[in-house]
């Protein structure tokens, strides 16, 4: 391929992004994977890309920053893209000093240090559970004075649920914090946490496509369980779209839009979370923001309802020009889907699940999941009822909460 061709360079942690990188070939862009050397081995799209760099031992900035490099000695580089929640930053790092355009370093922290990302909220005037840095102790029995337990404890770094803890005492707070603190590792002691405000509600989440500073898609969903609450406790995993123009949707695209907006994202993708505590407007809280695609199979449910691929549209915004601007393709109003478990097998079977409805079945090892499309709203919430008792007693596995992503890299 010759290097006067516009490169986009992906850079993943973890296993993830194919559709993004296969349309950036579409798009007729060279590709470059900059990913780990544990996962050179994995089904990458491998046809859609000019190469792929696998970095030895444990990735760092610096690891990441030196095969940037070498890349664009050898190619025109256009963009920077972290297909990963790990890399949002890095990315934002190698774009600054390499002034290619995109997020900064300063706004990347803001969707995913929690800690930015709450002090932001607070800037912004943005409704979000009140919290406090596990940094001085004096501010720590402060906060625990005018909050009431139980108070959540959260790593600022991570996806999903993963190392959050609920903590009903100040002395399980201060024993809590001591733990961490007697840790070998810096950046995983209490300085790396915050202790947050707990506020019952149902969660929700928002997924949106930006293009030059505005949102031109957003996908609004529901968890039947709190993500929390299902790594705690075990479950099936259930999400599916709100009911198309309920002022429930029309409340939460509103608080998205603000959301952003105050964040400054002008390109990209969004998994915004949200909270709600009751029914009035004020009773929505904002939990937190990645630029990054949702995971647990958030896109094909969105593209199930609504005929979008996220990851294929992020990547025809990323390669748009004045010359050649994004279009949105044609939108479907109806709705998704899932139901997703952990099994007790390693490859599950589900083919006595026939109903029409099923567009997409999760093929990972002990996993089992199935995506539903419906252009009605209540057939959709039929089958993941239906789903949810029947992957219980054929399937359904628990294992216990994880700490932290370090383990796998």
């Amino acid at each position: 391929m010759s290097p006067t061709l516009p490169t986009i360079i992906c850079i993943a942690t973890f296993f993830k992004g194919n559709e993004f990188i296969r349309e950036c070939k579409r798009q007729g862009a060279a590709v470059v994977l900059l990913t780990r050397e544990k996962l050179a081995t994995a089904d990458w799209a491998h046809e859609s890309l000019d190469d792929l760099i696998a970095i030895p031992g444990k990735v760092t900035e610096q690891s990441y920053a030196a095969a940037a490099v070498w890349v664009m000695k050898q190619r025109n580089v256009k963009r920077i893209v972290a297909l990963e929640e790990y890399d949002v930053v890095t990315a934002a790092q190698l774009r600054e000093f390499s002034s290619i355009p995109g997020l900064s370093t300063t706004a990347a922290r803001r969707f995913q240090d929690k800690l930015v990302m709450r002090l932001k909220g607070r800037e912004t005037r943005i409704r979000q559970p009140d919290f406090v840095p596990l940094l001085n102790h004096e501010t720590v029995a402060d906060f625990m004075r005018r909050t009431s337990p139980p108070w959540m404890l959260k790593p600022r770094l991570g996806a999903s649920a993963m190392g959050i803890k609920r903590l009903h005492s100040p002395d399980e707070v201060w024993h809590t914090l001591s733990e961490l603190d007697s840790r070998n590792t810096f950046e995983e002691t209490a300085a790396f946490h915050l202790l947050e405000q707990y506020i019952q509600g149902d969660v929700y989440h928002v997924d949106s496509l930006l293009n030059e500073g505005k949102i031109v898609f957003a996908s609004v969903e529901r968890y039947l369980t709190a993500p929390f609450d299902l790594s705690q406790f075990g479950g099936i995993s259930i999400s599916h779209t709100l009911r198309r123009g309920s002022r429930e949707e029309e409340q939460l695209l509103e608080f998205n839009r603000q959301l952003l907006d105050r964040f400054g994202i002008d390109r990209g993708v969004t998994h915004a979370e949200f909270l709600r505590a009751g029914d009035a407007e004020h009773d929505l809280y904002f939990l937190e923001v990645a630029a990054r695609m949702g995971g647990a199979y958030t896109a094909e449910t969105i593209e199930a309802a609504t005929g979008i691929n996220m990851w294929r549209e992020w990547a025809r915004t990323e390669l748009s020009t004045p010359d050649h601007p994004y279009r949105l393709p044609d939108v479907r109003r109806e709705y998704g889907g899932i139901a997703l478990s952990l099994s007790r097998q390693e490859y599950p079977n589900t083919s006595a699940y026939r109903d029409p409805e099923i567009v997409y079945r999760i093929d990972k090892p002990w996993h089992v999941g199935l995506i539903v499309g419906s252009a009605r709203y209540e057939r959709v919430i039929e089958l993941l009822g239906q789903y949810r008792r029947r992957f219980t007693e054929d399937f359904a596995a628990v294992a216990p909460p994880e700490e932290k992503p370090g383990q796998y890299f």
